[in-house]
């Protein structure tokens, strides 16, 4: 059954995981609201990106989208592209992003 509602999440580092497990939590326990889960794969290490998963039970990620690795400008172009791909796939009605820092 296709949900009433479709939530974006954008997350990417730390502080986006951290913020958003209580939201996908609450989320999940509401009826006719789905929540889609976007990495941007900045961090890609076990210790920085897939143990806040496990540990704070995010879900897994409906798209990866595998940044990192470029320049803070090359990163946050490939960023914006990737994610309005998502969004226009996913006809999304609300996208909730925290912040995309940028790394140094």
């Amino acid at each position: 059954m296709e949900s009433d509602l479709k939530i974006l999440t954008i997350i990417g580092a730390r502080p986006q995981f951290i913020k958003a497990a209580p939201l996908s939590l609450a989320v999940s326990k509401v009826e006719g609201v789905t929540e889609v889960l976007v990495h941007t794969g900045q961090h890609f290490d076990t210790n920085m990106s897939s143990i806040f998963f496990s540990e704070l039970g995010i879900p897994d990620p409906a798209h990866h989208l595998g940044i990192g690795g470029g320049s803070h400008g090359e990163n946050t172009g490939r960023m914006i592209e990737a994610i309005e791909r998502v969004v226009i796939a996913e006809v999304s009605l609300g996208c909730w992003c925290t912040e995309i820092p940028i790394q140094r």
